[in-house]
């Protein structure tokens, strides 16, 4: 049986699954469920201006770490609608 190579590429996508993953766990325990897609909408609308105030910084003041931050709870709550709205896939 031949080892297993993983690309760094693959480490890297992983890492930030993994992080989505953390971050949807945690609004999970803090918050509850998305009542209806109306809400969970609401809420992806919230992150995504979010981040939008983020990357139309101009260059100079624009900070990656706060970027990824909001695209990191951004994904999560995405995750989150299709986990609490959308049932299970199909």
């Amino acid at each position: 049986m031949h080892p297993v190579t993983v690309h760094s590429e693959d480490q890297r996508l992983a890492r930030t699954i993994e992080e989505a993953a953390a971050e949807l766990l945690r609004a999970m325990s803090r918050y509850g469920p998305m009542a209806s897609a109306h809400e969970g909408f609401a809420v992806i609308f919230e992150e995504l201006d979010e981040l939008k105030a983020e990357v139309w910084k101009s260059p100079a003041k624009r900070d990656p770490g706060a970027m990824r931050q909001e695209a990191v709870q951004l994904a999560a709550m995405a995750l989150r609608f299709l986990y609490d709205v959308c049932g299970e896939p199909v």
